[in-house]
């Protein structure tokens, strides 16, 4: 059964999350901006980068190397079209849920809304493998709601496809789980937003050298389920 990211267009995914849906693009823009000003790289690494929001975030004289990673080639087309100045860019179609990295690794790597989508197993050794030495992880997950849905109602029939899957991520079980790994958590913060929804976004710097647990990893990571 093809991922039902595949079949969502740009259009409606940046509709659906824009100003006229649930106006959280701005503030997932500004996460990563945030990030950006805590880790000063020379190298970054976007998992979901969907059609580039936030790329505009970047300083050039500062981070020289952007390597932006999709499931759908669709979404990577609108970044290239969108961010062709941007130096050092790179395109990446991978399912990280299913598809093992081979990219060297970044300075900081930037993962907001992914985790719930795609699980803890292979796409967080995905991203922990991606983070170079000393380096930084920033992650942005979506906080449990009382009177909103973990995917809001879309006037958008494509984005109900995704809904059945969408699981929220535990940030305490989660921030344990890194930590396990010998990442250290430097920052942490909680955004309010529109529609009853809260994000909480935690920045990790890496060990000198990434250590593996035992052959389960972090596939036994607990989640919310809607």
């Amino acid at each position: 059964m093809p991922n039902p990211w595949l079949n969502i267009p740009i259009e409606d995914y940046e509709g659906h999350m824009g100003p006229d849906g649930v106006r959280q693009l701005d503030a997932l823009a500004d996460l990563f901006a945030r990030a950006l000003a805590f880790a000063k790289p020379e190298s970054v690494a976007i998992l979901g980068a969907a059609g580039g929001n936030g790329l505009d975030r970047i300083d050039p004289a500062i981070t020289r190397r952007v390597v932006a990673i999709d499931i759908n080639p669709d979404y990577l087309d609108a970044v290239r079209s969108r961010y062709s100045g941007c130096g050092g860019l790179e395109l990446h179609a991978v399912d990280l849920s299913s598809q093992k990295l081979e990219i060297p690794p970044v300075d900081l790597v930037h993962a907001a809304l992914i985790f719930e989508h795609t699980g803890t197993g292979l796409c967080l050794e995905n991203a922990l493998s991606l983070v170079k030495p000393c380096g930084c992880l920033s992650v942005v997950l979506q906080l449990p709601s009382e009177s909103a849905a973990g995917v809001s109602p879309s006037r958008y029939s494509s984005i109900e496809s995704v809904r059945q899957d969408f699981r929220l991520i535990d940030p305490a079980e989660f921030r344990a789980a890194i930590e396990a790994r010998g990442f250290e958590l430097q920052e942490e913060t909680r955004v309010p937003l529109a529609l009853g929804k809260a994000f909480w976004m935690g920045i990790f710097i890496s060990p000198s050298a990434v250590f593996i647990l035992p052959e389960t990893g972090l596939h036994g990571l607990p989640v919310l389920i809607l």
